[in-house]
């Protein structure tokens, strides 16, 4: 069995010559949001990955999503929904 450490130097990307080991994975592009459009599409996005992981059936079942806020349902936190 690898230790977390050994795991972390066998995912580490071959190019990445300058550490012995990758916590992060390669890949986030941040995007500034340009409109009320992509915001939705973000958020979207967002609030579907529990249901594409399984977890739940439905983005207002996960108990840390502010997916219930936009639905006019209280969450956990306060989340302004209309700006």
């Amino acid at each position: 069995m690898r230790s977390l450490l050994d795991e972390f130097h066998h995912h580490k990307m071959a190019h990445k010559t300058d550490r012995e080991h990758q916590v992060w994975q390669e890949g986030s592009h941040p995007q500034e949001i340009m409109s009320e459009k992509m915001l939705r599409q973000k958020l979207e996005y967002i609030h579907n990955n529990p249901v594409r992981r399984g977890y739940v059936s439905d983005p207002l079942h996960w108990r840390y999503s502010s997916a219930a806020n936009y639905a006019s349902e209280e969450g956990l936190m306060y989340v302004k929904t209309d700006w």
